[in-house]
């Protein structure tokens, strides 16, 4: 090979890497604007706005129990309020439900998943507090900070509001919900007790909508601080997601940002399944009544569907019209995105044939059949639309 030949191909060699590496680079700048797309929309109107929309039920709960209160220590009859309460209670709870695939960031890092969602209610402990007069007095005098900074995650936050909320029968030693709203029988301590837990889970609540929007109304601000001081952590987890690859933002870029989206459906896919529908299927009797997620409300089921819908939302979008990731797969692998929407339409269906999930979960075929729909939307998740996420742009 003569020398000018030889300089002649390097130069064309060069030419070549320089395309190929300027192509490359067109087409992870039009992946990453594409996914880009998908991020306004997904941090407007699928997080904040299910957070805000929390928030604004637990204002709506919180002024139902200082009502409630305020009636008990009048001698007024207040069934009218317990069930108004009933009702916010059941709207605040679908909005959670609805929130579960987006359980990273700030419902993890400060804890306000467990804060607000643990259970079995621990009834012994309940029982202590209600009958320990100097405890009392002070949680009535401070409210939801008491509730908030001195009590177990066991007896506080959705299910502890539940318990005195709704009506349950004691058989075998527990209680057992009945899905009616209690009429006007708390005794002060139960009152005072019931306000303090939702003072503290709306606080937690609007805690979310201000991480994800930077921000809340100023009605919202007076119930989340604390003497002179705000609980607010100044966060805008929204802008981390919409400017990703930016100073500032946790994701490196909107790829990873996607995949988190993603992940957070995997996960709350798994949860349904293996946990919140699995343990109760397969549990001894003893044990299943404290796998029951709502067993005093009785609306375990329509928590299971609206946590699929909280996929359903995050993949799809919340809002007709909004640019999602499905809309990006579908560029992708149309044959994907349809697979994936009708593996989340099964599961939500399969889940609303369940009836008396609390009474009949144990060796149901119905949970059964529910539990695999379920699994099949997790595994499309995990093992098809993560992957396709990593993969380099179709054009």
């Amino acid at each position: 090979m003569n020398k000018i030949f030889r300089l002649a191909l390097c130069a064309v060699c060069v030419m070549g890497m320089a395309a190929c590496n300027e192509n490359k680079t067109n087409v992870t700048t039009k992946k990453e604007s594409e996914l880009q797309r998908t991020m306004q929309p997904y941090v407007q109107n699928t997080v904040v706005a299910t957070y805000s929309a929390m928030a604004d039920e637990g204002m709506v709960l919180l002024d139902k129990c200082e009502k409630i209160l305020a009636a008990q220590e009048a001698g007024k009859d207040y069934s009218a309020l317990m069930a108004e309460a009933g009702t916010a209670w059941r709207a605040m709870r679908k909005y959670w439900e609805q929130s579960e695939a987006f359980l990273y960031g700030p419902a993890a890092a400060h804890n306000i998943d467990p804060h607000i969602d643990s259970w079995p209610l621990d009834f012994n402990a309940m029982n202590a507090l209600l009958n320990d007069a100097a405890k009392m007095a002070e949680l009535e005098e401070e409210g939801g900070s008491y509730v908030g900074d001195k009590l177990g995650y066991a007896l506080k936050g959705f299910h502890a509001a539940e318990y005195l909320l709704f009506e349950s029968e004691i058989k075998d030693g527990r209680a057992v919900g009945t899905g009616r709203t209690h009429a006007a029988n708390l005794t002060h301590a139960e009152a005072v007790y019931l306000l303090g837990i939702v003072e503290d889970l709306t606080q937690q609540a609007i805690l979310l909508e201000d991480c994800w929007a930077g921000g809340v109304s100023a009605a919202k601000e007076a119930v989340i601080a604390d003497g002179d001081e705000s609980m607010s952590y100044g966060e805008n987890y929204g802008d981390y997601m919409i400017n990703a690859g930016k100073a500032g933002s946790l994701y490196k870029t909107y790829q990873e940002a996607a995949e988190e989206i993603i992940a957070g459906c995997v996960d709350i896919a798994g949860e349904v399944a293996d946990l919140k529908m699995g343990n109760p299927y397969i549990s001894s009797n003893d044990e299943e009544r404290d796998y029951i997620e709502s067993p005093y409300s009785c609306t375990s089921t329509i928590d299971f569907a609206d946590n699929i819908r909280s996929i359903q939302h995050a993949y799809c979008g919340a809002v007709s019209g909004d640019y999602s990731i499905s809309n990006y797969v579908h560029t992708q692998n149309a044959e994907l995105d349809g697979k994936v929407r009708k593996a989340i339409e099964d599961a939500i269906a399969a889940i609303e044939a369940i009836q008396n999930f609390e009474s009949t979960a144990k060796n149901n075929p119905t949970v059964k059949a529910a539990i695999e729909k379920v699994q099949e939307l997790e595994e499309v998740l995990d093992e098809q639309v993560l992957p396709l996420l990593s993969e380099e742009y179709k054009e």
